[in-house]
């Protein structure tokens, strides 16, 4: 397939990441409601999979040829959206419709075919279901023999449930290499740090039991994320897990590592504050709000 879009370098992609970042603020303000600090924190690598990694086609979200990928945290559905329509897959002026009635941008993403978005696969909001869906979806190519690759991108507090587990083991056990697993490491859950609640250290040590390939990395090192990345995809004999410690809030200073900001949208005053901390971009805003009618 031909690619819909240039392929990012690393500057181009840092801007992207910047960009989405300031699509999740508008849309979460638009909203009223919605989280924050996850999407913000996983914009980088949302930015580096749609931009130079993943294949897909936008115009035929089933494509035969994509590569299958999943989102267990469904919680941080904004950075998706932003991604997927800055991709194609639907009207930049769509994401003013988060969490609005009868739109399909929903809270927590559901697939077309039950009036979600196009490039959804399947519904996730209840936190723990990806990887098992993921390790299904991986035995399946190798059983049709097929050579699809499978990306899930899962929470590390969803790492507290015993399900999650269950997948890990099976997809290490059929050695499944045409996995790749992401876990968004930030160490935070909604009630606080999670290592103060539920600790789930050694985190790589229990992925190495369980037979996998384990890399641990920045998670807003764009050149960090893409190697890391190709060496999974590269990784044969046993599926791969990158560990990416992230930062909750990322690209907005007074948010990073504030757990309060898990579920909670910015009213005017703190979305006009963390847009003046998110410079614009070459890509643009997909809305002018009023306020920025008013400033020009």
């Amino acid at each position: 397939m031909e690619r819909k879009f240039q392929k990012f370098e690393t500057p181009d992609l840092q801007e992207m990441a910047r960009q989405m970042r300031r699509d999740i603020i508008k849309m979460l303000y638009l909203a009223k409601s919605g989280h924050t600090g996850a999407p913000l924190g996983l914009a980088d690598i949302f930015a580096t999979l749609f931009f130079n990694v993943l294949q897909y086609d936008p115009t035929n979200p089933g494509w035969e040829g994509r590569d299958y990928f999943y989102v267990s945290c469904g919680h941080v559905a904004a950075v998706w959206y932003s991604a997927l329509a800055r991709a194609g897959y639907f009207p930049l002026s769509e994401l003013a419709t988060y969490r609005k009635f009868n739109g399909r941008l929903q809270g927590h993403p559901a697939p077309m075919w039950i009036h979600g978005a196009p490039g959804i696969e399947i519904a996730s909001g209840s936190l723990g279901q990806g990887m098992s869906v993921a390790t299904g979806t991986a035995f399946g190519m190798r059983l049709d023999k097929k050579p699809n690759r499978v990306v899930m991108i899962g929470s590390d507090g969803e790492l507290q449930e015993g399900s999650s587990w269950e997948g890990i083991m099976m997809a290490g056990y059929r050695k499944l290499d045409n996995l790749l697993a992401i876990v968004d490491r930030n160490n935070i859950q909604i009630d606080g740090l999670m290592d103060k609640l539920y600790d789930i250290n050694p985190l790589a040590d229990k992925y190495s039991a369980f037979g996998w390939d384990v890399q641990e990395i920045d998670g807003h090192n764009i050149d960090q994320i893409r190697n890391a990345i190709d060496k999974g995809f590269q990784t044969k004999g046993k599926p791969s897990v990158i560990l990416a410690r992230t930062i909750m809030g990322k690209g907005v200073p007074w948010m990073e590592g504030d757990f309060k900001w898990h579920g909670v949208a910015p009213n005017e005053e703190q979305a006009k504050k963390a847009l003046a901390d998110l410079a614009p971009t070459k890509f643009g805003d997909f809305i002018t709000l009023e306020w920025e009618k008013n400033n020009t």
